[in-house]
């Protein structure tokens, strides 16, 4: 989603959240080299693969959201400044659950981080609730001794928040790794929603299409397994292989001629859509990180009982289905090499 190779830390500050202490903190504006990489590694790297983007929400007004207007006053300020006071005490007033575990958080506002095709900066809040246990190896100008310490990796944020400072409603990259303890991170801390762009129409189509083809359309239709294993890649095929996204052209491509298939496709999505509270556009750019994710999940596997699973990436014409004298039923595949 993002590439953190460019952007540069201008500020950070750290503090351990227990309770209502407000002892032990760090703010630092300078790095070496070396230093703010490791930093760029653990708090940006993480959100290179995301694949959701959402935005500030709430209830009743946006303006009583908060993080939101916190974020505002940093991006207007170019600061983190005194803000990440009220960040912390909002912090805790949205986590006095008893199942919510303490921890130490990161308040980082960076800059020329580089999303789509720009630069924006931003500003990140990230919560470490586990650490992971490492050896730090001998001073040997010293008596050698081995050191058992804990610290913090690339893949040991809990819960992480990068606001990107775009054009209002800026856009947001969040997760929360322990989402079956507590919802106050996405729900109460940060209040958020799917930002309406096209990463989300990417996700939310391709959801679609895969739980029309694979749930709805047997109960319609004969339609086989192998059938829909060729409906589904085709939708795939589609989406890897255009820029831009036009219903239209999509339906013919994965449908046909098939005017009742298409109808009843159309209806499906007009029902999801309601269902699920979402307005898909028509035509978008395609996301392809997006693509990437849910390619790996549109099964193309044909399994028949526990001896045979079957790869189906091409042509359908090429396997037939039958049923012999005898009552059993078999796959013919042409082929002209094997490996």
């Amino acid at each position: 989603m993002i590439e953190h190779k460019g952007a540069s830390i201008q500020e950070l500050f750290f503090q351990k959240i227990e309770e209502e202490s407000t002892d032990h903190y760090l703010k630092q504006e300078e790095f070496s080299p070396s230093e703010e990489e490791t930093l760029k590694n653990v708090f940006l790297k993480p959100f290179t693969a995301s694949t959701n983007t959402y935005q500030f929400a709430h209830n009743v007004d946006l303006e009583l959201n908060v993080l939101y207007k916190l974020s505002q006053e940093i991006k207007n300020k170019e600061t983190i400044g005194e803000t990440y006071e009220g960040i912390i005490s909002h912090l805790r007033t949205s986590s006095r659950h008893p199942n919510i575990k303490e921890g130490e958080l990161f308040i980082v506002r960076f800059s020329d981080i580089f999303i789509e095709d720009k630069t924006v900066d931003g500003l990140g809040i990230f919560k470490i609730e586990k650490k992971d246990p490492f050896i730090e190896t001998p001073d040997w100008t010293k008596e050698p001794t081995l050191l058992f310490k804990e610290g913090i990796g690339e893949k040991k944020l809990d819960k992480a928040c990068l606001i990107l400072f775009d054009e209002d409603p800026f856009t947001i990259l969040a997760y929360d790794n322990n989402n079956s303890e507590a919802v106050y991170w996405k729900n109460d801390f940060i209040n958020l929603d799917f930002k309406k762009d096209h990463v989300n129409n990417t996700n939310h189509f391709l959801e679609m299409t895969k739980s029309y083809i694979t749930y709805q359309m047997p109960e319609e239709f004969e339609v086989s397994k192998t059938d829909q294993i060729d409906l589904l890649n085709k939708s795939i095929k589609y989406f890897k292989e255009a820029e831009t996204f036009d219903k239209g052209e999509f339906e013919l491509s994965v449908f046909g001629q098939e005017e009742e298939a298409v109808k009843s496709f159309r209806y499906f999505d007009q029902q999801y859509q309601e269902d699920m509270d979402l307005e898909l556009e028509d035509n978008f750019k395609i996301a392809v990180q997006s693509v990437k994710k849910q390619a790996r999940i549109f099964k193309s596997v044909l399994k028949l009982d526990k001896n045979f699973h079957v790869y189906i990436h091409g042509n359908r014409e090429l396997i037939e289905q039958g049923i012999d004298s005898d009552g059993r039923k078999f796959y013919k595949i042409y082929y002209e090499n094997e490996s």
